[in-house]
Formats: C-alpha cells, sequence, structure tokens
C-alpha cells in the first residue's frame, strides 16, 4: 500500500549497532498527519490521499484552509501534501484518519525529499565543479573564470542567444532533491521519531516528506527478499 507521512528534520547523531559499528543517522520527527481529503478518479480524475501536518496560528492560515481542516476534524495545519495511490488504496483510508511513525514498521527503505539549503548565486567552480584557469604566471584575475562560451551561443552552434542548459554561474541550492532507498535504523513510536543512516537534504527544522521506497538497487532489493547480496 502506497503511504507518505510528512515530518520535521531534527538534525545527525550517530548510533552503535550491537556489533559496536558507528552508524551516522538522520533524526526526524514524522508525524502525526492527518488524512484531510481523499482524491477520487470520478470527482477529481486521479486518486491520491491529502495528508495535513505542523500546527499553525489561526491568524496565520486562511479561512479556506480552516474550513477545509474542520471538514476533517481538526484545527488549521500548515502542511498540504497529497500522495497519489491506487483506486483500492485510497479506500483504505477514511477523512481524519492519523497516520504516524507506527505505519512504517516493517519497512526497511524509505525515500525522503526535501528542499536543500539554497546557496545563492555561485560561480561555474562551486555550482558545477569546474576546475578554472591554470594558476601560473600570465594568468591575471582569471583563475575561477569558466572560459568561452562562444562554441555554445544556440543550440545549432552559434547565433545570439545561449544553449539550455549551458553550465554557468546562477542560482544554486533550493531545490526539490529527493534520497532514494535510506535504512531505517531505528523507530520510536513513543516520540515519532525515525532514524535513517546518512544525510536528508534541508536544512534543521525543515519539513520533509518520506514514503516507502519505490525502487530498490539490486543490493537492497536482494536484502527485503533475503537472498545474499551478488
Amino acid at each position: 500500500m502506497s503511504l507518505m507521512l510528512l515530518g520535521t528534520k531534527l538534525g545527525m547523531t550517530r548510533v552503535y549497532r550491537e556489533d559496536g559499528v558507528n552508524v551516522p543517522v538522520t533524526v526526524i520527527q514524522l508525524g502525526p498527519c492527518t488524512v484531510t481529503q481523499i482524491r477520487t478518479a470520478e470527482k477529481d480524475g486521479y486518486s491520491a490521499v491529502q495528508i495535513a501536518f505542523g500546527s499553525i496560528k489561526p491568524r496565520n492560515s486562511t479561512q479556506a484552509v480552516i474550513g477545509h481542516d474542520a471538514k476533517a476534524g481538526i484545527e488549521a495545519k500548515r502542511y498540504h501534501r497529497e500522495f497519489r495511490c491506487s483506486a483500492d488504496d485510497a479506500a483504505k483510508f477514511s477523512v481524519g484518519q492519523t497516520l504516524t511513525v507506527k505505519d512504517l514498521e516493517g519497512q526497511m527503505f524509505v525515500d525522503v525529499t526535501g528542499t536543500s539549503k539554497g546557496k545563492g548565486f555561485q560561480g561555474t567552480m562551486k555550482r558545477h565543479n569546474f576546475k578554472g584557469m591554470f594558476a601560473s604566471h600570465g594568468t591575471e584575475r582569471k583563475h575561477r573564470s569558466p572560459g568561452s562560451i562562444g562554441s555554445l551561443c544556440s543550440n545549432r552552434g552559434f547565433g545570439g542567444g545561449l544553449k539550455k542548459g549551458k553550465k554557468m554561474s546562477g542560482h544554486m541550492g533550493a531545490e526539490r532533491v529527493t534520497i532514494r532507498s535510506l535504512d531505517i535504523v531505528r523507530i520510536d513510536a513513543d516520540q515519532n521519531l525515525l532514524l535513517v543512516k546518512g544525510p536528508v537534504p534541508g536544512a534543521n527544522r525543515g519539513m520533509v516528506m518520506v514514503r516507502r521506497a519505490t525502487r530498490l538497487y539490486r543490493s537492497k532489493a536482494n536484502k527485503v527478499a533475503g537472498k545474499k547480496p551478488e
């Protein structure tokens, strides 16, 4: 069954396994989330489940959101997101239902989506890992220059317009990033905490979306199936 939960990234720490191995983990406070709407193909043209997360003062919300969440029997929430699912899966949810981190028990891997840290306007060396110019005699104040772009002024190779996708200086970060197949190290149902191995995009206290892993690498797929890695 498809499932997605909203949470808050708290930061990173470490845990020790029984064999003494140090595992770096990211702590996510996941849920509780409330189902606020069920999308159906007959009414909306697609099947999905809408969930809400995070408290907000009514004066900072809108009348539309307050009325929408009131139908689910809850106060206005800060975040609302949807996750697609089949009509059979959508029928298993109900408006007002509470989803918690307990619903991920038994899962080994999850996908985490967040907004990466914004880094402002950056040059090509930081943004695209360009090596820069030679740091020798004769190179004067051009060490971090991207070099010539004349050969890619248009899709035809010449003209006045720049070819789309050309790696140049510009805004870096603040993008939607999904990290796939993160290992679930520990679930603390009492405090709604999820510990996953490795980094998660975004700054601390930022909102993240966690879903069951949709596509596994071969080694992790074999682990789920109980096979020995090739």
